[in-house]
Formats: C-alpha cells, structure tokens, sequence
C-alpha cells in the first residue's frame, strides 16, 4: 500500500507536514541518512481534504535470526483523508544511542551513556573485569519526551531545543556473568535533543547525569509517565524489605555509599519527580506519601490531583492518591482497593470487579521522609513467618507467601505510608494482583487501562481474596472512572476520576499455547504476552503496548485502536529484550513521537529461546556488547528514503 515516494521543495514539504497537523504524524529518521522524501506533495493532501481518521498495519513476527536479532518495524500507519482515499505511511525506527555509547557532555567532552555512580558522583567500577572499567546499564526504562521548556537554550542546537528524560532500571550482570540486579543505584539522565524544524528529527546534542543524592539514591527505576505540568514521574519497584534486608540492599548500600549498612530501606519504594530546566540539567525529588510499594509507574489524571499507581509484585494491590493542590504531590491522601469479584463471571478471561475504597491516610511527605529517617522496621510491625497461633496477629499474603503481622500502637501512619503492603489489607483492602504493570487514561473515555503481565499465583489460588484461571500471558484491564464516590467509611472522595470497576478488555487478553509454537513462543505471537508499559494517544485514540514477556521469543510492541477494536504489531525487540521507555507524545512542534525503548536484549530464558538462540546469540552479542547494552529511541513515520 506504500506510495512511492516523490522529493518535494523545502515549502512543501513543511506544507505536508502542516496539512496534517489535525492527525499529527511521526517524524522522519533523517539523522545522517541524507536527503528526505516525501509521499505525496502539499497540492495533493489539500486536494484529499482534512485527515479523518488513522489506522496502524501490523508487521509480522519476525522469522529470520537477523530479523530476531535487532529492533524491527516493518508496520505502516494509513491515512484517511476526508474525500475517502487512504494513503499508507511506513514506519520505522530510529536509535538515540546504545547504553556503552560516549556521549556529549555538553561541556565539549563525552559521557558514558547509562554510567552508573555513587552518591558523590563518581564512577562505580565493575573490578571483574581485567582493567576496572565503570558500570553501565543494559536496561534503559522509562523514558519521556517533555513538552517543550519556556527559555531552553541549550549550545550545539541548530533547530528546535527539547528535553528527554530517561532512567535505567538495572544493569543484569558483570563482565564475569555474576547477578548485578538491584545491587547498583540507578542512573537518571536528561537528554537535550535537537529537533529538525522541517522533518522533527531527533538528534542528541547533550547527556546529563541528574544528581541523585537529594533522593538518597535511586532503588530500580522501572516505567515512568510525563506529569500534566511537564515533569519526569519516575518509580522504585520492588521495595526492599525492612524486617529482613538481604545481600542484594547491602551491595546496593556498598555502591551508593561506600558502606553496606548505611542505606536505609525506608528511603526506596518511593516516587522520585524531575524538573528540567532550560539549559538542559535536571534536579530531583523523592515524594515518600503515595505508599511504599513496587512502584512500576503513575498515572496523573487529567485533574491534576489524582494518580494511579502500578504495584509490579505477587500480593500486589490497586492503590490511588489523590493530592490536596492540584500540579503538587507533596500532600495528599492515599486510598487502596478493596476488590469485589462478580461471581462466576468471566472467571477464564481474568474475571470481573467491582471496586470499593479504603482510605489509608493522609500525609505530606516532608512528614514521612522525617518518618523514615527516624524508625526501623521493629518500631512499626511485627512479622511473623510461621502461625504464632496468636489473635492479635493478622495474616495476610506477601510477595506470594503468609505472614503474619501485628503493628505497634500508634504506629499507624508509619505502617499505612512505609509498610503499605503489609498495612493495607488489614484494613479491608484486598492485595491480590499479580504484577500490576502500566497504567494510562484514555481522558476522553474517562477510562484507565492496566497490565496484569501475568494472571498466576495469588490471583488464582483464591488465598488472597480473588481466584480466576490462571493466564500466564496476562492481561490488559480497563477501569471506568466516577465522581462522587465514597470510601468504605462512607467519607467522600475528593475526586471525579475514581475507578469503579476492573475488567479485561477483550481483545487483550493472551493466550497461552498447550504446546511451544515452531520457534518456541509458549503463548500465541499474534496476541499480547505479558502486557507491561501502556500508553495512550488521546489524538490516535489508541492503546500502546510493550511486551516484558516470557512467553514470546521476541518482545513485542502493539497499537490497539479503542474504537475499531484492531491490535496492530508495530515493533520487534531484539530477541530476550523487553519492550520498555514507551511514550505516545502527540504533539510536540506540530510532530509526534512514539518513544520506545529496549533492555537486556539476549536475555536468554531456558525453553523458551532453545531453538533460536544458537542461531541469534551471536548476533547479538555483536550489536549490543556481549548482552551488556540497550537501546534508546523512537518509531518514526513519514515514507523515507536515503
């Protein structure tokens, strides 16, 4: 369906661009691929009249090891124009950088891409290797392309000056292959990129490291959303455990500090923000108020005030906060979901619930960081791992396991803000999710869409509260949104974008394989696998989707239009790698990005890649360091051609 392309003048092609403004597409690759073309001249989009409506073409999974070795879009986005035609655009993807890379600095030297360091700034150095060489990460994340900042100057820019954040989760291994997961404080980093005015290319001009120690370090950044007034929203996940602190927190104390007993667990599961400013540095904060979970993201809604938030663990839970000042999470009130599963409905396809409230607390987070730095674990709980056969103890589920629990008194808020997985179903609310992933809004809708990547363990062994089958391949669910809701104490809740009910969208739910497909997929490659970073298109009407599966050989990235119900597979990842740093910015200078990022490519899983790997393994070890690199960068659009 592809147009062949036909070079236009400077004007015209600035014309195309703006003829389709009301549908903004994404922008060409162009950085050192030479001269651009065009699908179709300015005369001709204004002879088909405004764009009305606009639909992804999938690609198919990918079947060569070449093809299952690197980054792959071979989608294309058609346009409906308003006399009826259709015109195709084909897409494709363009890299920032890879993690290893020396960038600019800004300062007319380079900087390790993805480089880790300690509280002081200084390399962290992986001493396995021959020569001590620092750290970098293979786990690029959240990533967000910001609006653009009022004043931003940044030298080196020829076009227009934005800013992209981007964090990175961990680094999976060192030089000799030893586990290096969660035992090095994550990096966070400012991009400056020049913007092409007339095709909207990207092009990095500036890498800055964002000081991280006014956060007290960072603890496994995962997915991350761009705030309603422009700011990185970033998240910890996997909270360390305060009752029990293992060699994995004193590695990362080592690291951070220099000390293995000087990191304190109360510090992490947190939600850190970042501000960027105009000559393209960041600052950060640590907001410690909307719980202490596995923070996988936040969505704000479109209130300002109110947030969702993901729980990426076993026993996790559907928690909200709702902030006292709109464009300000510094104080505000935190609320969990007591889940009411509607009998026998759905039970196969992920289940069906109703959704009630239960206040927690209400807190600032200037009082709970003063909290943290004051209290141990044995001030606030005491946990039990074996039946103390004691009334005063309660039992819950944690992280896949019983406990049981008893809170010291007067403790409640302590417990409600720093043992929040413990505290919350004590008081009603229902912990039962299984990694609780991304979470969107589509605003229009009034409807917020989350990933359950796996639908297992205490979700189906009806221990916590709920019990559907099982569904390795996990499932997208959508919340409707209310005002004038209430809590279980019957109190009114301060919000009109309240979820009352959690349910799968049909079309995207996986289905796991009875048996392993040709190549060794266990769940169907022409469906979601394990659903993980969601975004949504308010202008596309359209539901992204990034795969941290598995079940699939290669992770994929999809596009679901909410109003023709159409899943499209958009993009491979190499194979291993997950699908990660994904934003669906619309309109950014009259153009549009889908961000997307990969990490851990060759992260090779026993069954699942036997039949590929000895064919993709060396391929990637050569494009991406021996496994130690991932990639940063975007899906572009218009029809190009060097």
């Amino acid at each position: 369906m592809t147009n062949l392309p036909v070079q236009l003048p400077e004007t015209s092609r600035r014309s195309v661009l703006r003829a389709l403004a009301g549908l903004p597409l994404l922008p060409v690759a162009g950085i050192g691929a030479g001269e651009l073309l065009f699908a179709s001249g300015a005369e001709a989009a204004s002879a088909k009249g405004a764009p009305v409506a606009v639909e992804f073409v999938g690609m198919a999974a990918p079947t060569t090891a070449a093809a299952q070795a690197r980054t792959v879009v071979e989608s294309s986005m058609v346009v409906t124009w308003a006399d009826g035609s259709k015109q195709s655009f084909a897409l494709g993807y363009q890299p920032l950088f890879i993690t290893g890379d020396m960038v600019p600095d800004g300062k007319g030297g380079t900087i390790l891409a993805g480089g880790y360091t300690d509280i002081d700034g200084k390399p962290i150095l992986d001493r396995s290797m021959a020569t001590p060489t620092q750290f970098f990460s293979d786990c690029p994340d959240g990533c967000n392309l910001l609006a653009p900042v009022p004043g931003a100057k940044v030298a080196g820019v020829t076009g227009n000056t934005l800013f992209a954040v981007v964090q990175f989760e961990y680094a999976t291994r060192d030089s000799k292959d030893a586990s290096m997961y969660g035992k090095l404080p994550s990096p966070i980093a400012v991009l400056t990129l020049d913007q092409n005015k007339e095709t909207g290319a990207l092009k990095l001009v500036q890498y800055h490291n964002v000081d991280t120690s006014p956060a007290h370090g960072l603890w496994i950044t995962c997915g991350a959303s761009l705030s309603p007034w422009n700011t990185h929203l970033s998240s910890e996940e996997y909270e360390p455990d305060a009752t029990a602190l293992d060699d994995q927190f004193r590695a990362y104390s080592k690291n951070l500090f220099g000390d293995e007993t000087k990191a304190n667990p109360y510090h992490y599961g947190h939600l850190p923000e970042v501000i960027v400013n105009p000559d393209g540095t960041g600052t950060i904060k640590k907001h410690y108020n909307l719980g202490r979970i596995s923070h996988e993201l936040v969505q704000v809604m479109p209130d300002e005030r109110t947030v969702l938030m993901g729980d990426d663990t076993t026993n996790g839970g559907l928690f909200m906060f709702i902030a006292d000042q709109a464009k300000d999470l510094s104080a505000g009130t935190l609320y969990a979901a007591k889940m009411e599963q509607e009998e026998g409905k759905d039970i196969d396809k992920g289940g069906a619930f109703a959704l009630k409230w239960v206040k927690l607390g209400h807190a600032t987070s200037a009082e709970i960081e003063k909290l943290a730095d004051s209290l141990k674990a044995a001030d606030i709980v005491e946990v039990k791992k074996e039946d103390p056969k004691d009334p005063s103890f309660t039992a819950i589920g944690f992280n896949g396991k019983t406990q049981w629990v008893k809170f010291k008194p007067g403790m409640e808020k302590a417990a409600a803000f720093l043992e929040t997985h413990r505290y919350a179903p004590t008081v009603g609310a229902t912990l039962a999710l299984t990694k609780l992933e991304g979470v969107t809004v589509n605003a229009k809708d009034k409807t917020a869409y989350m990933a359950v990547s796996y639908i297992y363990k205490s979700m189906s062994d009806g221990k916590s509260g709920i019990k559907v089958k099982a569904i390795n391949a996990g499932a997208v669910y959508q919340l409707p949104m209310k005002g004038g809701q209430t809590d279980l104490a019957g109190a009114a809740i301060a919000s009109d974008w309240v979820p009352v009910h959690f349910s799968p969208v049909p079309a995207l739910v996986g289905r796991d394989l009875a048996t392993p497909d040709a190549i060794g997929n266990t769940a169907d490659a022409d469906l979601i696998a394990n659903p993980d970073n969601l975004k949504f298109s308010e202008k596309l009407r359209t539901l992204f989707i990034g795969e941290d599966s598995g079940n699939h050989v290669n992770n994929f990235l999809w596009a679901y239009n909410v109003d023709s119900k159409k899943l499209a597979r958009l993009l491979s990842c190499p194979a291993g790698a997950e699908s990660t740093g994904l934003q669906a910015a619309d309109d950014v200078n009259g153009f549009s990005y889908i961000m997307s990022n990969f990490q851990h490519p060759g992260d090779w899983e026993k069954g699942l890649h036997d039949k590929v790997k000895d064919s993709v393994a060396s391929l990637i070890d050569d494009a991406y360091r021996n496994r130690r690199s991932g990639g940063v960068g975007y899906i572009h659009g218009l029809p190009q051609a060097v």
